[in-house]
């Protein structure tokens, strides 16, 4: 098969796609047939050299999302062969999601959204898991005030669909021209990107803003970022947490219900065919994406 690696860290340049071994799954595991793929921040980072070493191989895997049809299944996996999904491969391999076929646990898999293409199944795993993880830890009630900055990005969109839709109330940060998208996810408020706002209860800083965003907190309110172990030191006695994100394939279920219940809106900015992995990954690194790139592999 072909898989899209790296076998050195850098930027784009260094994105390959090369010939790689057909995964088997153990048991509990499924290999699937990638329909679609999704491009994240994490992979420019794991092929940067941030997160984790090169392997002794190596090769070190790029891709967390993925959308496809189950084509084998270990002992014990709950899903057959046929079944439409989408998954979350966490973690490093040498070989992930961006291939033609990827082996996940099946505790990390979904059945995918019946309202969607694969390209925009692909984009949901790891964005709405990291969001819905997110608000988790901060655990707001009903009517209490949330700050979600990157609000138009895919963590920060979803962040704000979800908030939106436990009541709580929601203010969303990006530039202005990005205000129409922000509130059609039902931030209740637009705050354009560097004006001051707030005090709110809590923050959910996609956008990275680090310790600029606890400007926006109460006295005593919460933050949650979203790059684990760079949580900024907490002042004023608000509650500093990060998240990092599980793989849940029962959560990411659920939130696939509510894709195909139109309450959370998948984005594919672009697709690109598997062999262009490297073309995607500098328009990734360009920066001013609304919504993901996807790559597609050969069909057949």
């Amino acid at each position: 098969m072909r898989a899209v690696v790296v076998k050195r860290f850098g930027g784009p340049e260094v994105v390959e796609v090369v010939d790689a071994s057909l995964p088997e799954p153990g048991p509990g595991q499924v290999r699937i047939k990638v329909a679609a793929a999704a491009l994240n921040p994490v992979d420019a980072a794991y092929g940067g050299g941030f997160l984790v070493p090169l392997p002794e191989d190596g090769l070190l895997g790029l891709g967390w999302d993925v959308a496809g049809t189950v084509d084998a299944a270990g002992a014990g996996a709950p899903f057959a062969a046929g079944a439409e999904v989408v998954a979350l491969a966490y973690g490093p391999a040498p070989a992930k999601a961006q291939a033609e076929y990827v082996v996940v646990d099946s505790t990390a898999v979904a059945p995918a959204p019946a309202s969607v293409d694969a390209a925009h199944a692909a984009t949901v795993p790891l964005n709405t898991l990291t969001a819905a993880q997110a608000l988790d830890l901060l655990d707001l009630s009903p009517g209490s005030t949330l700050l979600v900055t990157g609000a138009a990005g895919a963590v920060g969109g979803y962040a704000v669909q979800l908030a939106h839709r436990a009541g709580i109330t929601v203010a969303g940060v990006a530039g202005a021209a990005d205000e129409e998208l922000v509130r059609s996810f039902g931030a209740d408020r637009f705050v354009e990107r560097g004006a001051a706002a707030g005090p709110f209860d809590a923050v959910l800083d996609a956008a990275v803003l680090g310790a600029d965003a606890l400007a926006y907190v109460r006295d005593d309110g919460d933050y949650v970022g979203v790059i684990p172990q760079a949580g900024p030191p907490g002042v004023r006695g608000i509650r500093v947490q990060v998240v990092e994100v599980a793989a849940d394939g029962n959560r990411l279920a659920e939130l696939v219900k509510l894709v195909d219940a139109g309450v959370l809106t998948p984005r594919v900015a672009h697709t690109y065919p598997l062999e262009q992995a490297a073309d995607a990954y500098r328009r990734l690194a360009e920066g001013g994406v609304r919504g993901r790139l996807v790559l597609v592999p050969r069909t057949g």
